[in-house]
């Protein structure tokens, strides 16, 4: 069984021309999980997959990690066979952010009679979540304000961070080696996101040699980032991942 990590974009919300941040873990060359849904991240996928995605983990709800949702719904809703059956993993306390960003304008459809939700399968978890007989770690990162940004990992295999400042003590316990570490990390910090400054002072060597950066403000500041010695991950990079662990002690 082989895994791969799949950056269909890499970019801050500023940088369009890299892609929203978003990734889709892919087990035997199939797609498993799509982490976040820009405003073009449905394109990306549908070009790298050929169908829509069936299964959706969201990090947090700004709209360049979700702003593809309200047309994702459409593409649902009008479809019998798909309706109801994409499944959303979202921690339960991003639920009345989620319905207050992207599911609670009057009249979802024109014609009415139709409530946002049951174009999807919403499953809401806390610690994290099966998929598939795998478990998923979901963790709290730091990214303005608490309980409104949430990575995920697979144990002994990955974190995806999403974004965040640093958080040494979180990925101490949820990314254990050999398991890469997807960083949201651009040139310069600032007060919701990690800069490469941060990094340095933050992160022991060791972890520092796991990362793979993304969510970086351009192409210049992602080469920056590289010609300092870091792992850059670029759009449309399939990044070969460590086969999964088995799930830790406290999943379930």
């Amino acid at each position: 069984m082989t895994w791969h990590l799949h950056f269909l974009g890499t970019g801050a919300a500023h940088a369009v021309e890299l892609g929203s941040s978003s990734a889709v873990v892919e087990r035997d060359g199939k797609p498993l999980l799509l982490i976040d849904c820009g405003p073009d991240t449905l394109d990306r996928y549908l070009a790298a997959y050929g169908e829509l995605p069936q299964n959706i983990y969201i990090t947090h709800t700004h709209m360049d990690h979700v702003g593809g949702m309200e047309r994702l719904f459409t593409r649902l809703w009008f479809n019998e066979a798909l309706r109801g059956r994409t499944r959303v993993f979202a921690h339960a306390a991003l639920v009345p952010w989620l319905q207050a960003r992207i599911a609670d304008y009057p009249g979802v459809l024109a014609e009415g009679g139709v409530n946002y939700w049951e174009a999807f399968r919403l499953v809401p978890c806390s610690r994290g979540f099966w998929l598939e007989g795998w478990w998923f770690d979901v963790f709290a990162t730091r990214h303005h304000r608490p309980d409104t940004s949430f990575g995920i990992g697979l144990h002994g295999s990955f974190v995806f961070t999403g974004d965040t400042r640093p958080i040494p003590e979180v990925l101490a316990h949820y990314a254990e080696a050999p398991a890469l570490i997807a960083h949201d990390c651009g040139l310069h910090g600032n007060p919701s996101h990690t800069g490469i400054d941060d990094i340095e002072r933050d992160y022991e060597a060791a972890l520092r040699e796991r990362l793979l950066l993304y969510h970086y403000g351009s192409a210049a500041d992602g080469a920056a980032l590289a010609a300092r010695g870091y792992r850059i991950a670029a759009t449309g990079e399939r990044i070969a991942l460590t086969p999964p662990a088995p799930p830790r002690a406290d999943a379930g």
